[in-house]
């Protein structure tokens, strides 16, 4: 195998459609586009979201509710998720590289579902009270950031 036998494949080529070149080529006269109307005009263009003046589907759904932007969101970690930690004091940070949450920076609420074995320090900014009363049973601490 060589240079001078390479080929495409069958069909990778294709000749482009020539219209408006007469009407015996099939694609004349009107060049395919039909008779009257906005995608018949040259520089028609239309956003995949038009409905041809009919009311967009956006305006025509009833709204309702209200979206805090405000809203404080947490990233949820239970006690049950830190039992293959084995460190005495616990920050968000190492949550985030222990991969229990997500993003570094966000805020992170305890909740108690799970046991705790050993007395442990654990820093977050928000604690179920189920958390705290197994945290504290266990003789470790519940920091509020």
């Amino acid at each position: 195998m060589d240079l001078s036998s390479l080929h495409f494949a069958p069909g990778a080529k294709k000749k482009s459609k020539r219209v408006g070149r007469g009407h015996g080529s099939g694609l004349g006269k009107t060049s395919g586009r039909g008779m009257k109307g906005q995608r018949s005009r040259s520089g028609s263009k239309t956003r995949s979201w038009f409905e041809g003046g009919q009311m967009p589907l956006q305006r025509r759904v009833p709204k309702r509710g209200f979206t805090n932007i405000f809203k404080k969101r947490y990233e949820i970690v239970n006690l049950d998720d830190l039992k293959n930690l084995k460190k005495a004091k616990l920050t968000p940070e190492d949550l985030y590289n222990a991969r229990l949450i997500r993003k570094k920076e966000s805020r992170v609420k305890i909740l108690g579902d799970g046991e705790v074995s050993s007395s442990i320090e654990i820093n977050a900014h928000a604690f179920s009270k189920k958390a705290v009363e197994k945290i504290e049973k266990a003789g470790g601490k519940a920091v509020k950031l």
